[in-house]
């Protein structure tokens, strides 16, 4: 990632109206929490300190500030690992102020998708994440091309109309 992209933060920062994320991997790169969550511990939600995060934050200000902040996850069933544990630390986004979405992979069919996770701001700048196959973010890519833009917003619009609200979605 060159020096001169700018950090979520910033892009969040300048975000006025809404921020919507696609996730569509069924796995990421393992991090310290997930490998803690695999050993059987859980996190304590009545103590918000132990798992409130710089992240937390940053939404939590953001939407205060009146942006609409909504994720959508398109999932393989029966989910991987990840995904139950992702489900499970979810609270932490729903605390935070996001409204979270998850979509049965099976019901996408349909659905014209991106070939990569993103994010996209206020509808006209597009932050898109690169992959390895095993999860970790190799590079992160911004482009307001009109055509990605567009292809972007309609996957997330469908994907967010069919998915289920995080609080019904069982697994």
């Amino acid at each position: 990632m060159s020096s001169s992209m700018p950090t979520f933060a910033e892009l969040l920062e300048q975000c006025q109206l809404s921020a919507v994320h696609l996730e569509l991997r069924d796995s990421y790169a393992p991090t310290e929490r997930f490998e803690a969550w695999q050993r059987g511990e859980r996190i304590n939600w009545d103590d918000r300190e132990s798992w409130w995060h710089p992240y937390d934050q940053l939404i939590t200000d953001t939407v205060a500030r009146g942006v609409v902040v909504r994720r959508a996850r398109v999932v393989s069933e029966p989910v991987s690992e990840y995904i139950r544990w992702e489900h499970h630390v979810t609270w932490a986004n729903v605390m935070a102020g996001e409204d979270v979405r998850w979509l049965p992979r099976r019901w996408a069919t349909s659905i014209p998708l991106p070939g990569n996770d993103f994010w996209l701001f206020d509808g006209e700048l597009l932050r898109v994440h690169h992959f390895s196959g095993d999860g970790a973010v190799v590079e992160d890519e911004i482009t307001a091309d009109p055509a990605i833009v567009e292809l972007c917003a309609s996957a997330f619009e469908a994907v967010w109309e069919r998915a289920i609200p995080h609080h019904h979605y069982k697994i």
